[in-house]
Order: C-alpha cells, then structure tokens, then sequence
C-alpha cells in the first residue's frame, strides 16, 4: 500500500510540475515578434531619440534594450540580433554619452553590451572608451555614484564583466563598495529596508515619506532594477568571487517578498505596498521579477516549487495581456521614479520610450527559455 501511495504522489508530482513548464518554442516566437517590432520601426541604429528632448541612441534606455537583444542572441544566434548590436556599438564608436570621463552609471550602461560583443570578436577598439571609464571609477575614492537605485542595474554589471575580463578582482571591491554603500549608506539608513526585503528608490522616497495608504514607498521598476541587477552580477562574477554571498542574500530576500505582493493577474504594481496609488498591471517591474526569478530557479538559488508558480503565472500575464499581435508590448510605464510617472497606463498606450521595456521582456524570456 505505501509502494501505491508513493507512487501515485510521484506521479501527481510529475504531472504537477508538467503543467508548469513552459512551451520553449512558444517562448522564443513571442520574444522574436517583440524584438521584430523594435528592430522594424529602428532601422537606423543611430538614430536620435525625441520625446520633450533629443537624445543620442546610446543612453540608458537603447542600452538595456541590447542587453535584452544579446541576452536572446545568447539563446537564438541569429546574424541580425548580431549584427544590430554591432551597428550600434559601432556608430557610437564603442563610446558614452558624454565621451569616458562621466561618473554617471546610466551612461556607461552601454559598456554591457560593448564587453558581451568584445567577448565574442576580441578588439581592443571596443573597449578603449569603458576601460577608460572604469579606471577613472576605480582609481578614484568615491563610492556615492549610485545614489539612485536605477543606477545599481546600469552600473553593477559592468564592473562584473570587466572584473571577469581583466581577472582582476579590483572590479569587485569596487562594485562592493558601491553596492553597499547605496544600501546602507544614501538617505537615512541606506536605501534597503531588510525587513521589507524591497529598496526605496532614492533619498526623497524613504521615511518619513510614505505612500497615500500610510506604507513605504516601493517603486516596482526602481525594485526590478536591483534584484535585476543581483540576477546579472550572480551570473558573471566566478563562484569564488569575493562578496557572492551578500548578493545572494539580498537577492533571496527580494524574492520573498515579491511573492505575496503578486496581482492575482500575473503582475506587479508600480506602487509595491500601495495597490490603490495608479494600480494596474505594468510590464516593466514585472518582468524584471519574472528574469531574476527564473534565474534564481534556473540557478538552484531559489526553490523551483515555491517560485515557478509566480513565475509561469507572471509570463503567462505579460504575454495575454501585454503582447500585441504585431510585437508592441502595452501597460509599459513611461521614464520616472514613482508610480504617477507615466500615468495612466494602458495596453495601447505608447510609452515615451519603449526600448528599455522591450529589453526587460527579453531579458525574462531568456530565462525562461532555459527553463528545465
């Protein structure tokens, strides 16, 4: 009778986690017809961006967009995804924004996408301006640089991968220090509340600031960033890396408390403790949960049972609610820092920019994507 009962729970397990997993083919035509959407309507890589200014296609926003691209070219080589990545990187001469010498971590976000194309040609034209950039950065006292929290997404993986590269464990304490001092330090406090396992966007945002129902401040997107962030350094940086395990913490202690706050829908509020302050679905923050968690699952740091659950229910969201038929991905929250920014959101709504979101789409299907 035990052997029966043993195994028909094996069985039940079984179908269990069949019903969870993901149809990978499916997942990668929905990635493909996202970025085709993109890739259509910006043919010319060079492109300025005008909204209520012009801007150079090298800024933050184009940037995370080529992390996403070369995150799906990890899994899907296509020549064009290739191609598209080294048009751009080239057309800005393998440079920032305000040339080397900038401290700001939305402009050297491009560097991520510059070292990924390095690793695979090797020229040392490529990495001319971001070596540059990064020994001002390392050689230099300050550690206050990334006093929003935005920037630890921009920034943390660059000194990762350069780390890496150069096997040169300097990158790493850096990056350290910077980290911490952002969590412990800016504001009040630092900008991590451990016991609500989230991180206040800026100074202006932390206590005695408090949302309209009385609850602290937790901006979805600005959340997404950091355990986004944690995500891509724990991939890079070697298992011997100095610090590894204060990322895991952190990163495990986000998680946890992403679960509860969960629409019943799938997504995530802008507005984490507050769902009555411009609630509603958004992609961005969500899918930026949805990639760290499925790395966490994919990397054995995050229980599969507990996690994929959210995760498939997250996807499933982004992709019935969020994905057009043509590619455009809705309930985008424009640039900004709080949950009235960009309001109200809709699934036709265009965004003030869409690249960044498109590229945290991308990012999450990669994960998935690997999904056992």
């Amino acid at each position: 009778m035990k052997r029966v009962l043993s195994s028909l729970l094996a069985l039940f397990a079984l179908a269990m986690v069949q019903a969870q997993t993901f149809d990978r083919e499916q997942v990668l035509k929905n990635m493909e017809l996202a970025n085709a959407y993109f890739m259509q309507k910006w043919p010319d890589v060079g492109k300025t961006i005008v909204t209520n200014k012009e801007r150079p296609s090298n800024i933050w926003t184009r940037a995370v967009y080529y992390e996403g691209l070369m995150a799906l070219y990890g899994i899907w080589p296509k020549e064009e995804y290739y191609q598209y990545a080294y048009d751009w990187a080239e057309f800005h001469n393998w440079s920032f924004r305000y040339g080397t010498a900038n401290r700001n971590a939305d402009d050297y976000c491009a560097a991520q996408t510059y070292i990924d194309l390095y690793n695979l040609e090797p020229d040392s034209k490529k990495l001319k301006a971001t070596r540059s950039t990064l020994n001002m950065l390392l050689n230099t006292p300050q550690v206050d640089d990334w006093w929003w929290i935005d920037a630890i997404q921009m920034g943390m993986p660059v000194f990762a991968k350069m780390g890496v590269l150069e096997n040169d464990e300097r990158y790493y304490e850096k990056m350290y220090e910077m980290y911490m001092f952002t969590r412990n330090e800016h504001g009040e406090k630092g900008l991590f509340n451990a016991e609500d396992g989230l991180w206040w966007r800026d100074a202006d945002f932390d206590p005695p600031y408090t949302e309209p129902n009385g609850e602290d401040s937790y901006w979805s997107r600005g959340n997404g960033w950091v355990i986004g962030a944690l995500a891509k350094v724990l991939s890079i940086i070697p298992e011997s890396a100095p610090h590894r395990d204060q990322y895991i913490d952190d990163f495990k202690t986000m998680a946890k408390a992403l679960i509860p706050i969960q629409r019943k829908d799938g997504f995530w509020n802008v507005s984490l403790h507050d769902p009555k302050n411009f609630g509603g679905k958004e992609l961005s923050g969500t899918a930026l949960f949805t990639f760290a968690m499925a790395y966490g699952v994919n990397n054995e740091i995050l229980d599969r049972d507990t996690y994929l659950p959210v995760i498939k229910k997250a996807w499933e969201a982004m992709i019935k609610d969020g994905l057009h038929n043509n590619g455009f991905l809705g309930y985008l929250q424009s640039t900004g820092k709080e949950p009235k920014d960009g309001q109200p959101l809709s699934y036709d709504k265009v965004p003030d920019f869409e690249d960044y979101g498109l590229g945290c789409f991308l990012l999450a299907g990669s994960e998935i994507y690997k999904m056992k």
